[in-house]
């Protein structure tokens, strides 16, 4: 009799071992590893032989380079994060954390999509057709060329397909799917891989562009193994708080164009919506307060005028906690103030925030969270017709930036008066620049 061939997965990654491990190596989950079915075992042999058909090489000389087809979703804050529109026959997984508006979101954009003559396919595991119904009376979302699928079993969908000409499908979501083929719970990482696969033929196969909604795990990651986002042509990130307004979308992966390009939107009674004025939105203007500091960062290719706070206060435990900005270079840039400055925080709770809700991931904003941080320290208002621009390097040295230019007109644009940079502009600039090139020199101008 032919020995039984064992497999265990990890349901976290999709880490494969021949035995139970209580942690997986890959990830570091516990308790993770599951038995696999030999039927189960059986889809994966197959994926792997349809994924690893041997090709013969080719000269790159000889290779005609494709021009891709791309559709205008009629959203420009969307189309501006895909690289120039929807590309025919591609995957977009779309990732956020529940209420952040992904069902919204492309709700109005398959009603975009039918109203200029695309047939859409809207498949919805989560929700009844008379939901999604309520939801496209309040987005105006109605038209004759979107239609309406519940339907949870894979193979049903791809008979649906069949039927019609359809150009445009959307899944919401991927994790309530299921195929026949496979015996194990909707969500699990063995059905979650073999239905994008199917997908991505099909779609493939037929120029049929799909978006798919993802969840996402309590990391921030989009549940499921990594080899979902490997898959896809494009990755997006919902980033933003569901109490407010402002909604960001992040690219992070994009086989036709740029990844730096994020999206802004607004959540309104209609729905989110490009945001359309949303240079203010982030900072107030008014008296000078202690603590409040403005800086110049740039998102893609779009510079947006942030307003950084901080709090500093005595305790006896003091503790440091940062909204919106790195907690290591929070910890890098008050050790920086003791050692160069000789201020004295080490009895002081530091508390930093971004406004708006926005993450900062780039350094130019050094300057204004250190100034943000002094002023709190010295109860000492900062003009609020100011900027401060430059990132700090570890010996206080305050160092350039990129897009300077840029950034200051930026802030000419809104009517700040100044500005605190590391170096001169190349563009001449109807702003009053302050260069500093250390950090005590920051301290005498304040």
């Amino acid at each position: 009799m032919a020995k039984k061939h064992i497999l265990f997965e990890c349901q976290a990654c999709g880490n494969q071992q021949s035995k139970w491990l209580g942690k997986c190596p890959e990830c570091g989950s516990w308790d993770s590893f599951v038995e696999l079915k030999q039927e189960q075992i059986k889809v994966l042999k197959e994926l792997n032989s349809l994924s690893n058909t041997p090709s013969s090489a080719v000269c790159i000389n000889d290779v005609i380079a494709e021009n891709f087809t791309r559709i205008s979703t009629d959203d420009n804050e969307l189309d501006l994060v895909l690289g120039g529109g929807l590309v025919v026959g591609s995957l977009v997984l779309i990732g956020g954390s529940p209420g952040v508006g992904k069902s919204t979101l492309l709700l109005k954009i398959a009603s975009n999509l039918a109203k200029s003559g695309k047939k859409v396919l809207y498949v919805s595991g989560e929700e009844s057709k008379s939901q999604i119904k309520l939801r496209a009376d309040r987005l105006n979302a109605n038209c004759e060329n979107l239609f309406l699928l519940t339907e949870l079993c894979l193979e049903d969908i791809l008979s649906e397909l069949s039927k019609k000409d359809y150009e445009i499908l959307i899944i919401d979501s991927i994790q309530t799917l299921y195929s026949n083929k496979i015996t194990s719970a909707a969500g699990s990482i063995t059905q979650v891989r073999e239905i994008t696969f199917e997908l991505m033929r099909y779609s493939k196969a037929n120029n049929i562009s799909t978006f798919i909604i993802g969840h996402i795990t309590k990391d921030g990651a989009i549940a499921g193994p990594r080899i979902l986002e490997h898959m896809v042509d494009v990755v997006l990130y919902f980033e933003g708080d569901a109490n407010k307004e402002i909604r960001i979308l992040r690219g992070f992966k994009n086989r036709f164009g740029n990844i730096s390009e994020v999206g802004i939107f607004e959540m309104t009674s209609k729905g989110l919506i490009s945001a359309k004025d949303i240079a203010n939105r982030f900072f107030t203007r008014g008296k000078a307060v202690s603590g409040s500091a403005l800086s110049v960062v740039m998102e893609g290719s779009r510079a947006l005028v942030l307003e950084i706070q901080a709090l500093v206060c005595e305790s006896a435990y003091p503790k440091r906690s940062a909204t919106g900005y790195e907690k290591n270079r929070l910890d890098m840039l008050i050790a920086l103030l003791e050692r160069k400055l000789e201020i004295p925080l080490g009895h002081y709770d530091v508390f930093i925030n971004v406004s708006g809700g926005v993450k900062i991931s780039e350094t130019a904003a050094d300057l204004a969270v250190v100034a943000a941080i002094i002023s709190s320290f010295k109860n000492r208002p900062l003009s609020k017709d100011s900027v401060f621009i430059g990132e700090l390097s570890l010996n206080g040295e305050i160092k350039e930036v990129f897009s300077l230019d840029v950034r200051l007109k930026e802030a000419k644009m809104q009517k700040f008066k100044c500005a605190i940079i590391p170096t001169r502009s190349i563009d001449e600039i109807d702003l009053k620049c302050y260069i500093v090139k250390e950090l005590g020199e920051m301290l005498k101008w304040m």
